[in-house]
C-alpha cells in the first residue's frame, strides 16, 4: 500500500510540475501583478508581510494586482490582494505569469523563473548559526547528503535577483554562504519597522488587551529555533526544549506570565492545561513582531530572534542547555556565542530562573551596545518602503 501511495504521490507531482511548465510557455508575463509568501504559506508574517502592508498604506494594492499564497486560503490580510492556496492550480498559474516575486525561504525546484520576472528574496534573519554552503554536514530532514543539498540551495539562489540584509555583517556571510552576488539590498528589515513605529504605550496595551494577556504581570516571550537532528519528517520538527516548566512557573508566577513562541517548522501541538493562567501560545502563524512589543524580556537560544529583539533594547535570556552539541555537532556558528550574546547564558532550568530574578542590566550594558551596533545599524524604521521602492522601478519600467 505504501508504494502505490509513493507511486500515486510522484505522479500526481509529475503532472503539477508538468502543468505549470506549459504555463510558462504559453502565458504571457502580467507586468503588474506582484507574487508574496512567508515560510512556505504556513502564515502572514516577516518581511513580506511589512513589505506588503507598506504597499498597502500608499494604496498599491488598488494598483497593482498582488497574490498572497498560504496553506489556510481562510487566512485574513489587510488590503485588496488575492488568496490562492499553496501549492494548487492558482498558485502554478500565478507563478507562472506574475512579473515580481517576494519570499523570505528557498521555493520548489520545478519552478522556472522566466525572462522578465524579478525575485525579491527578503529571506528570514541575520545568522547565528550556519548556513548553506558553510555547513559542513547537514542533519535536517530533507533525505539529502550535505553535498545534494547544497547544490539545490546554490542552485536556487542563483534565482534571486535582490538579497535583503539587515546588517553589513550578514552581507558578508549571505555572500559567500549563497555563492550571492546580484544585488544586495542592505537597508535593515522591513519586519523590524514596527518595533520603530509602535513601540509605545498605547499600542502595546491595546496588543495586550487583544491577546488576553494580564495588564498587571512582566511578560516572558520565550521564543526558541528549532533543532536539526529532532524531526519527524522533512518540514516538521519537534518541540523538546528541556526546560522544566512547572518549575518555572512556581518561581515566576507571582511577576510574569509567560508567551511561549514556537519555531514555524514546529509540528507538535503541546497541551499547556496545567500551565494556565501562566504560559500563553498563540497561534503559529501569529506575527512574532507583536509579541516583541508586548513582552518584557527575551528567553531565546540560537535564533536570529535574538538580532531583531535588541532594536528594543530589552533584557534578553539564552537558555542554551545543548550548546555544545549544537555548536560542535549540528550546526557551528559564525561568532563566539558565549562572548558575544549581550545576557546571561543557562544550561539548566534552575540557572534561567535565578538569571531572570537577579538580572542587573548594567552587567551587560557594554555588550549590548556593540551588539546593537553592529547588528542594528541599519534598522530605522523605514526599510519596507525602501523594497516597495524596487518593487515599483522594476513595474514602471516595463511600462503600463
Amino acid at each position: 500500500m505504501r508504494k502505490v501511495l509513493q507511486l500515486a504521490r510522484s505522479i500526481i507531482k509529475k503532472c503539477v510540475v508538468l502543468i505549470y511548465r506549459i504555463f510558462t510557455k504559453i502565458l504571457p508575463l502580467q507586468k503588474q501583478t506582484i507574487v508574496f509568501g512567508s515560510n512556505l504559506g504556513r502564515n502572514y508574517s516577516g518581511n513580506p508581510k511589512a513589505i506588503y502592508e507598506n504597499m498597502v498604506e500608499q494604496g498599491l494594492d488598488q494598483i497593482y494586482k498582488i497574490v498572497w499564497f498560504f496553506e489556510n486560503e481562510n487566512t485574513k490580510i489587510p488590503g485588496n490582494a488575492k488568496i490562492a492556496k499553496y501549492g494548487r492550480f492558482k498558485y502554478l498559474y500565478y507563478m507562472a505569469i506574475a512579473k515580481v516575486w517576494v519570499f523570505d525561504c528557498r521555493q520548489p525546484r520545478f519552478l522556472i523563473k522566466r525572462k522578465g520576472v524579478t525575485y525579491i528574496q527578503t529571506w528570514h534573519g541575520t545568522p547565528l548559526k550556519k548556513l548553506a554552503l558553510d555547513m559542513k554536514e547537514v542533519t535536517m530532514a530533507e533525505g539529502k547528503d550535505t553535498d545534494e543539498y547544497k547544490k539545490d540551495f546554490y542552485d536556487n539562489a542563483r534565482t534571486w535577483d535582490y538579497l535583503l540584509s539587515q546588517n553589513s555583517y550578514s552581507s558578508a556571510i549571505f555572500r559567500r554562504a549563497f555563492a550571492f552576488y546580484k544585488t544586495m539590498v542592505e537597508v535593515g528589515y522591513p519586519r523590524n519597522d514596527i518595533l520603530f513605529n509602535s513601540n509605545n504605550e498605547e499600542t502595546i496595551t491595546k496588543l495586550k488587551k487583544e491577546l488576553g494577556l494580564p495588564l498587571d504581570k512582566k511578560v516572558i516571550l520565550y521564543a526558541p529555533t528549532w533543532r536539526d537532528d529532532e524531526f519527524y519528517c522533512q518540514g516538521s520538527y519537534k518541540f523538546n526544549p528541556s526546560l522544566a516548566f512547572h518549575m518555572f512557573m512556581e518561581k515566576l508566577r507571582d511577576e510574569y506570565v509567560c508567551v511561549v513562541k514556537y519555531h514555524y517548522l514546529i509540528q507538535d501541538s503541546i497541551d499547556w492545561t496545567d500551565y494556565k493562567g501562566f504560559i500563553y501560545d498563540y497561534d503559529k502563524s501569529y506575527d512574532i513582531a507583536n509579541l516583541y512589543l508586548v513582552s518584557d524580556i527575551l528567553i531565546t537560544d540560537y535564533s536570529s530572534v535574538m538580532f531583531d529583539y535588541s532594536l528594543l533594547n530589552r533584557p534578553m535570556f539564552f537558555y542554551a542547555y545543548d550548546l555544545e552539541k549544537y555548536k560542535d555537532t549540528l550546526r557551528g556558528f559564525y561568532f563566539d556565542f558565549v562572548s558575544d550574546v549581550p545576557g546571561p547564558i543557562s544550561l539548566k532550568t534552575e540557572d534561567l530562573i535565578d538569571d531572570i530574578l537577579h538580572y542587573d542590566a548594567n552587567e551587560y550594558r557594554v555588550k549590548y551596545e556593540e551588539f546593537r551596533k553592529k547588528y542594528n545599524h541599519l534598522d530605522d524604521g523605514h526599510a519596507s518602503e525602501k523594497v516597495v521602492e524596487i518593487i515599483k522601478s522594476h513595474i514602471s519600467k516595463d511600462g503600463d
